[in-house]
């Protein structure tokens, strides 16, 4: 008997596993969540670095997207998954601040778990951070959000500058930053509700190997990546009022189904099958080409039987379309994707109400690739991107780059709202949440004051990065912020100090706004919310129960 409970730790005897509680799990989810934030750490900011991601199949992936970075890696601890969920929620719904989440809600929990060893109750920990993420978000958005308008047309070229600022297409930033602007100001829609939205999926992003990434080029109109199916068919269609016929359909020979057998006693009769096996299809086409359509896309494929009809009625065809892109250009000129030409009584019917108009359509050559071109759509407006670069990873990169640039440009366009970057919002967070820390008399001020401190490891790892001394410059910017928020309102050159951040190339305090170092207010309240809940998330747990797998029984017949 007292074997069984010579194991301190054997709480779990009814239980086929193993339990951890208290303090150990903590230390366990704590560290798991600083291991994965370390992996990213020194991607950050403009002068960050890169990683390499090598598969078990030997490819490999060159990066410094946090959000890319995570998803790569094989996570096993749960408090780990958490984090690198994290980083692809802030992807998906802002687009950048991927690496920053997450350092940042690994250092929330590392702070949290000093206290929680200091014996201050977790539920205490979370209603102080609660209150500092409350103030937090409020004095952004009253002090230290800037609206667009009051800055400028500048804007805009200088948050997608910001964004590209740490990606492999920082050093054209100029070139790119005007770029990512236009494309996403050349598909602006309005909704149902009468909100005006930049879908960023409107910007399609083709990739074409050769000279270098300054020959990349934004064309105004649906990019696809295919070429016609004939060379007898016209390559260029500009009557301004091109009809479009969006297809999901096989313009092949139609066969007979696998299993059917039929018997026939005359050979002639064999002809006959043959011939309407060929009837079938080239009556959907003639269906087609009666419609009065001009381009004819599908993601299958088109026999040389049906391109001899579509030559000679001079339509423009391509076949294996990728169905997202036709999904995208039928939305965009107003077609219809048929994926059957069958109606409800069974007959095959094609309506001219199927087909979409655009003002052009043009096969153009850029490198050894050709694209078709469909400009001037008529619905909706659509705007592509042709990267050039070297070679696949660098292609890869600049893609994902621009990705997060757009994102974050249509957030600053949707929200007109921005913030100084290069870790001023941060500094003046530092200093206002330690200040107000010290008016709230409850055990809540200790876990104010140390979610103001955690905030810091922003401003830090930037300057760590940057090869400067962090404990230097972070000192001198919270000098700064603390000067501003003491200064009298009439005192508009202290008072101005708020907008001050890192300049990290030259090793100074500069004032962001003037030098145009800016990210979307909504981008900083997405990434303070989010940080908190995962660290909550985490932080709640006290207990955890790895369950054994199931043993195999032993067979009573294996006599061995």
């Amino acid at each position: 008997m007292s074997q069984v409970y010579s194991n301190s730790r054997s709480d779990t005897l009814f239980l086929g596993g193993e339990r951890i509680s208290g303090e150990d799990i903590r230390n366990q989810n704590v560290l798991a969540a600083l291991a994965v934030a370390n992996v990213v750490k020194s991607s950050l900011g403009p002068v960050g670095l890169d990683k390499m991601l090598v598969d078990d199949i030997g490819d490999f992936t060159v990066t410094n997207d946090g959000a890319t970075i995570l998803s790569l890696l094989d996570v096993q601890h749960p408090a780990g998954k958490i984090l690198v969920e994290l980083a692809q929620q802030q992807d998906r719904e802002i687009g950048d601040g991927t690496t920053s989440v997450v350092i940042i809600a690994s250092e929330l929990l590392k702070k949290a778990n000093e206290l929680v060893k200091n014996k201050i109750h977790p539920t205490t920990i979370i209603t102080g951070f609660r209150v500092a993420l409350r103030e937090a978000i409020r004095y952004i958005n009253e002090v230290l959000s800037v609206s667009v308008d009051s800055l400028g047309n500048e804007t805009l070229l200088n948050i997608a500058k910001t964004s590209m600022s740490s990606k492999i297409i920082g050093a054209d930033s100029e070139f790119f930053s005007s770029l990512v602007v236009n494309a996403l100001l050349a598909v602006k829609t309005q909704n149902s509700k009468g909100e005006v939205k930049y879908p960023v999926k409107a910007v399609n992003i083709l990739k074409a190997h050769g000279k270098s990434s300054k020959e990349s080029v934004l064309v105004h109109g649906y990019a696809l990546n295919c070429t016609i199916a004939s060379q007898a068919m016209p390559n260029r269609i500009a009557t301004g009022n091109v009809k479009i016929a969006c297809l999901d359909i096989n313009f092949q020979k139609a066969r007979m189904a696998m299993g059917v057998q039929i018997n026939i006693d005359d050979p002639e009769q064999l002809e006959e099958i043959r011939k309407r096996e060929a009837d079938i299809v080239l009556e959907r086409v003639k269906k087609i080409i009666d419609t009065g359509a001009q381009v004819v896309l599908t993601t299958k494929g088109i026999d040389d039987l049906c391109l001899k009809e579509f030559v000679e009625a001079k339509i423009m065809a391509v076949r294996r379309c990728k169905k997202e892109d036709l999904k995208r250009i039928a939305r965009a000129t107003g077609a219809t994707l048929i994926s059957s030409m069958s109606n409800l009584e069974g007959d095959e019917t094609f309506e001219s109400s199927y087909l979409g108009t655009c003002e052009e359509v043009v096969q153009a050559k850029f490198s050894d690739d050709e694209c078709i071109l469909i400009k001037g759509t008529s619905k909706h407006s659509s705007s592509s991107v042709i990267l050039r670069g070297p070679n696949d990873y660098s292609l890869d990169e600049m893609e994902r780059s621009l990705h997060d640039s757009l994102s974050v440009v249509k957030r600053t366009l949707e929200s007109g709202n921005v913030v100084p970057g290069g870790g001023c919002v941060e500094s003046a967070l530092n200093i206002y949440l330690d200040n107000f820390a010290t008016t709230v008399g409850s055990r809540d001020q200790l876990a104010i004051a140390e979610f103001a401190s955690a905030l810091l490891i922003i401003p830090k790892t930037l300057a760590v990065n940057a090869a400067k001394d962090s404990s230097e410059l972070v000192a001198k910017l919270r000098s700064y912020h603390a000067a501003s928020q003491l200064a009298q309102p009439d005192d508009i050159k202290r008072k101005n100090y708020r907008n001050y951040g890192l300049d990290l190339i030259k090793g100074k305090i500069v004032d962001e706004v003037q030098a145009g170092v800016l990210e979307p207010t909504i981008s900083k309240v997405k990434s303070l919310k989010s940080a908190l809940e995962a660290c909550i998330a985490i932080l709640r747990i006290d207990t955890m129960i790895a369950v054994d797998p199931e043993q195999p029984k032993e067979d009573p017949h294996a006599h061995m």
